[in-house]
This record gives C-alpha cells, structure tokens and sequence, in this order.
C-alpha cells in the first residue's frame, strides 16, 4: 500500500531509537548480595517442593485432565484482569464451536478461545526453552492475535485519539504511557527485548523461580507491543514457570493475581518507580519494589498450590464425586452403578474398558451404555474406542467437583 510523505516521515520518528541505556531497567534480578534474597530464596525453594509434591501426587491420566480444566480456568482469570469476563463454561462452549448471538460476547469467547490455543501449545513444550527469548514472547503475541476476530485487533491511541490495529509479533511503532510510567522509545524496544533474554535466559534454576516476578514486570515496562503485553506478560511466567518447576500445569498464578488484582497492580505500578535512596539497591529502579513484588508473587504462586493440592485431596475429591453421581442418578440423569465407574477411575487414574463390567457387575451391553452416558454428560472421555478412561473436569462441574476454582456461572 502507497503512503504519502507526511505518512512515511510520521512512521519513522514513530520507531526513533533515542539511545536509551538497558540500565534503566537494573535491578533485573535480586541478586545473591542483596538483604532481600535470602527470605526471596527460602520462598522459592518452598515452592519447587510443594509444586514437586503436588505433581507427584497425581496419576498421569489425572494430571491431564486437570491441566485441561485449569486451562480455562487460567484464561478465565487472566482475561478478567484485562477486564474481560468470560466464564470457564462459555470458554468450554467455544472450544466446541459453540459460540454465543451476542457479537460482543462471541468475540470475547473468541479471545479466550485464542489464549486456550497459545496456553495449550506452551504445555505442550512449544516455548521449551525459549519462554524469555524475544523471538518466544513476540510468537506468543503472534499466536494469540492470528486467533482473535478483526474487532479486538484495533485499539485506540489515547493520545492521538485514532485507532491502530495491533499485528501480531509486530513490535510497537510509537511511544506509549501506561499510568505514570513513560515506555523507552519504539526504536530501543528490540535492545532492550536482548538484554532481557540475555539476564533471563543465562538464569540458574534458584534464580530463575526468584526472578520470574522480575521478568513479569520488566517485559510490562519495556511494552514491546501496541496492545496484549499484560497478558503475554502472564503468558510467559506461566511458561517459566511450567519449566522450572515442572508444574505440569495444574496450578496457575493467574488465579492468585486476579484474586488479589489491586495489590497486583499496585505492585507492578510501584516496580516502575527509580530508586528511592542509597539503600535502596544500585540500579535505576528501586529495589525494594522490586523485592516486594517478587515476595507478593511467589506466596501467590504457594497460595495456588496448596488450594489445588486440597481440592485433589483423593478421599474428598472421591466424596464429592460420587455425592454428585448419586444425585444424578437419583434424578434419572445417570443410569445405576455410574458411581462404581467414577469411582474405579478416580482409583485407578484410568479403567481398560475391559474391566468395566465387571466393576459394575453387568454383561457387556449394559456396561458400554453406562459408559456412554458418562462420555456423554463430558465426566470420562478416551483417546480411542479402545483406549482406557480417563476422568474428565468439566467446567460445568466445577462448583460441586473443585468448590472455589472459579465463581459459579450464574446466567
């Protein structure tokens, strides 16, 4: 497309590097020496332990299912701290084509639907490595702006009051301000992307689990792109994290942050802020912001543990479970012995379809239609018409099988 020359002169001073040193952002990490680390490093390992732990815990057929709930759950958080609420059992609906008349709240299921997408891909090892690299952040953007509709692909310019469309792994082009914070110029972003992969990336383990709140706020203040950069931002530390501690992705940060979204955004707003005195650190960025955000995000990410870790407590997931299967087949929704199957499958972590009739003490016929009508009502699912079952946590579900995982869909 033609351009005209008051066009093509605007583009280039919109991409202006004016110079700036990667310094302005330092402190990038709490390093060994500060007075901070040593509280920062006991956090840190507590957390690879209980994360550890809580992983170990689970038979594999369970972990997946999980992680596949908390997907949803993860974008369902994520996306409301952007102000966008759209619920875990609408996000499930539009993973299955199932989309709503409303344009608005199509585009919203959409937009979650694209995060479901990028999230998946990074679970399956698509970032491995490569989660704070330039090239890894700008295929996060990439990836989830090639899934959205046109519409939430335009944002306004604030300050020049016109819309510009976002492209996807474009780097800005102009100068931005979010709240009191002024961004480095267009031009500096990709220096400023080298440095950032050079401190993250060169990271041991310890360091990486401390910094990963560093990096959060960092990749926010250099605001690689026009729009998307809080939660490509969530997008990476879940990837870093995924990594580090091997999370195998049944817990999520998002959760913690959007629960306690003022005192997030505090935080992040009070890391923009240089240093204070000379015992605050030696960079140009203050410390102790710094060191308190890294504190804040690493009890949230505890905090997630432990609330997952409870609601999987075997015997209490097995209550409830089956409270529910009684109901339903009470209520003629389930066919009789339902239960034995969601039991033997909670027991097992997956059941050989072989093994069901004599788990519900019936011939083959009647065992398959009980099977069915669980597949049916989205409790177990297989990989094939021979593979074994395996429970499933549908959204819909959530508030009788995982109380507290994300409020109850109430319209």
């Amino acid at each position: 497309m033609m351009t005209n020359d008051s066009d093509y002169i605007a583009d280039i001073k919109a991409v202006e590097d004016r110079g700036e040193a990667t310094s302005l952002m330092e402190p990038m990490l709490i390093t060994e020496s500060s007075r901070f680390r040593g509280g920062l490093t006991d956090l840190a390992l507590e957390l690879a332990q209980k994360s550890a732990g809580f992983r170990r815990s689970l038979p594999e057929s369970l972990l997946t299912s999980l992680a596949d709930l908390v997907r949803s759950m993860n974008c369902y958080y994520s996306n409301l701290i952007e102000g966008h609420d759209t619920h875990p059992v609408d996000i499930e609906r539009a993973l299955k084509n199932d989309y709503s008349r409303d344009t608005r709240k199509r585009d919203l299921q959409l937009e979650a639907k694209a995060h479901i997408v990028v999230q998946k891909w990074i679970d399956g090892g698509g970032l491995s490595g490569r989660a704070v690299s330039s090239e890894g952040i700008r295929e996060i953007h990439s990836r989830f702006c090639s899934e959205l509709p046109e519409d939430l692909l335009w944002v306004e310019d604030p300050h020049m009051k016109e819309r510009v469309r976002v492209v996807g792994g474009e780097l800005r082009r102009r100068d931005v301000a979010v709240g009191h914070h002024v961004a480095i110029s267009p031009g500096a972003v990709p220096r400023f992307l080298g440095r950032f992969e050079q401190v993250y990336g060169g990271a041991s383990k310890t360091e990486s689990i401390v910094g990963a709140a560093a990096a959060h706020h960092r990749l926010a203040w250099i605001h690689p792109f026009t729009d998307g950069n809080g939660r490509v931002a969530r997008l990476m530390s879940h990837a870093v994290l995924l990594e580090t501690l091997d999370t195998g992705a049944v817990w999520s940060v998002a959760r913690g942050l959007a629960r306690n979204v003022d005192a997030y955004k505090g935080h992040l707003a009070a890391c923009d802020a240089e240093r204070r005195n000379d015992l605050d650190g030696r960079g140009n960025l203050s410390e102790e912001a710094l060191a308190a955000f890294t504190d804040f995000f690493l009890r949230i990410c505890l905090d997630q543990v432990v609330f997952m870790e409870g609601l999987m407590q075997p015997e209490r997931l097995r209550a409830r479970i089956l409270l529910w299967a009684e109901e339903e087949i009470r209520l003629g929704q389930l066919p009789p012995k339902a239960g034995n199957i969601l039991e033997a499958v909670l027991y097992r972590g997956e059941l050989p379809r072989a093994d069901v009739p004599a788990v519900v003490r019936a011939v083959d016929r009647h065992a398959r239609r009980i099977v069915s009508a669980l597949i049916e009502r989205g409790v177990l699912s297989a990989n094939g018409p021979r593979a074994p079952l395996r429970l499933v946590f549908p959204a819909a579900l959530a508030s009788r099988w995982m109380p507290g995982l994300f409020p109850e869909k109430t319209d």
